[in-house]
């Protein structure tokens, strides 16, 4: 078999698979012989940054030298970016390995009545059973969707969990509420389990402290203050910690997005948990500041930016991070799915950023918002011109040849980010 055979059956699995209960993941890991349980695990939940809190995390085990693996979604433009083990990602052809290795265990399953793993499961499976073949201590999780139901969550017993801000997005399937929304979130939490979060708004809040409080856990707050001194240099952000245990430490980020602190000071607090005493944040210090992490707030060419903002609470985060350089001509590329808000993202765009003008585009999925219909949403709440191009190939060269000094934005969908990127790849290469 080859890779792209393997990664066009994995593609064609949620044609004829539903969603499964986490019974099932459990089976699942059972007859991939528990992989899981030979490691520790760090499992992160979250709205937004949550693939953030797993890279530094991932940086600074390795920076301390320990062997860690790493699992995050979705992808940006190949399938292996979602399985890392030791800082790169998995080959093609331990990727076909793993799969044909996993699907031997399926077709097992499927003969004794299981259901088929679902994209998902299949795809958390492979990764269990790399990092347990490679012997990685640590193996960093990040839930597909949610928490409380995701097939990360099978994992009965981690080292540590960890939520990030929260927001509200896949309201179809998490709730209408933040309170409902928390609770999925908050539903990787587990009995002697220590459970660290980003503070966020006082309801979603309160339930994950309540829910740690009937657990009869530890629980931290990382409030907004727990960082100071946030500024933009070039294209780093640096900042310090209001935590004494830091000293005078001043850390930067490869990022200029300013929300990417909080996500490191998230991500400082549960290595402090792991690692105690033996801790050096020294080395943590250079690991983050090394730390690339695609597809947010990422310079893909010069002057255009991608970012992963897909729903309401990013984009403020976004708005925030874009003012915080000073004043600079802008123009915005945007495109969503069809279930995301993007109503209420262009309106908080067009109200709190002035753009020179707009570009729509729509996504190569089933799923896409229709660039028209974006279109009308733009205009709806700014004057300035909106320009509809349904090709992002065209999109791209569009904004390009009218970029005359301006630094343009690419938001509103993390498939729109993977296909800009990669665009931007094809004509680095030309």
């Amino acid at each position: 078999m080859t890779y792209d055979e393997a990664v066009e059956y994995i593609l064609k699995i949620p044609k004829f698979t539903k969603k499964n209960s986490l019974e099932h993941t459990k089976a699942f890991l059972y007859f991939l012989g528990n992989p899981e349980q030979g490691m520790k695990v760090i499992h992160v939940a979250g709205t937004n940054g949550k693939g953030s809190v797993c890279v530094y995390i991932d940086a600074m085990l390795r920076s301390e030298g320990r062997s860690a693996g790493l699992f995050v979604s979705p992808h940006l433009i190949r399938m292996n970016e979602r399985i890392r083990i030791r800082g790169e990602q998995i080959s093609d052809s331990e990727f076909v390995r793993v799969f044909e290795q996993v699907m031997e265990k399926v077709r097992e399953m499927e003969r004794l009545g299981f259901p088929h793993p679902t994209f998902f499961e299949m795809l958390f499976g492979m990764a269990m059973t790399a990092f347990a073949e490679a012997g990685v201590e640590f193996a960093v999780l990040e839930t597909g969707l949610g928490g409380r139901l995701d097939a990360t969550n099978a994992v009965e017993h981690p080292a540590v969990t960890a939520i990030t801000s929260i927001g509200m997005d896949h309201r179809e399937i998490l709730g209408d509420t933040l309170e409902q929304i928390a609770a999925e979130k908050a539903g990787i939490l587990k009995k002697d389990v220590p459970v660290f979060y980003s503070e966020g708004e006082e309801t979603s809040d309160q339930v994950i402290e309540s829910r740690a409080a009937r657990l009869g856990i530890s629980c931290k707050k990382i409030g907004k203050n727990a960082f100071e001194n946030l500024r933009i240099e070039h294209k780093n952000i640096a900042f310090s910690c209001t935590n004494a245990y830091y000293g005078t430490t001043a850390w930067k980020l490869r990022n200029t997005g300013l929300y990417q602190a909080e996500n490191a000071v998230l991500a400082l607090e549960v290595m402090r948990s792991l690692l105690g005493e033996s801790a050096c944040p020294r080395l943590w210090q250079k690991a983050l500041a090394e730390v690339t992490w695609e597809g947010r707030m990422e310079e893909i060419l010069p002057g255009i930016y991608i970012d992963g903002a897909h729903n309401l609470n990013a984009v403020v985060r976004f708005v925030q991070s874009v003012r915080a350089r000073g004043p600079h001509r802008i123009a915005v590329l945007f495109s969503a799915v069809q279930e995301k808000a993007y109503e209420e993202m262009t309106a908080y765009l067009c109200r709190n950023l002035e753009a020179d003008y707009y570009v729509v585009t729509q996504i190569a999925d089933s799923r896409a918002a229709d660039a028209e219909q974006l279109s009308e949403a733009f205009a709806r709440y700014t004057d300035r011109p909106v320009a509809v191009i349904e090709s992002p190939r065209d999109a791209l060269h569009y904004v390009r040849k009218h970029q005359d000094g301006r630094v343009v934005y690419c938001l509103g969908s993390l498939y729109l980010a993977g296909m800009l990127k990669e665009l931007a790849e094809e004509e680095s290469i030309c």
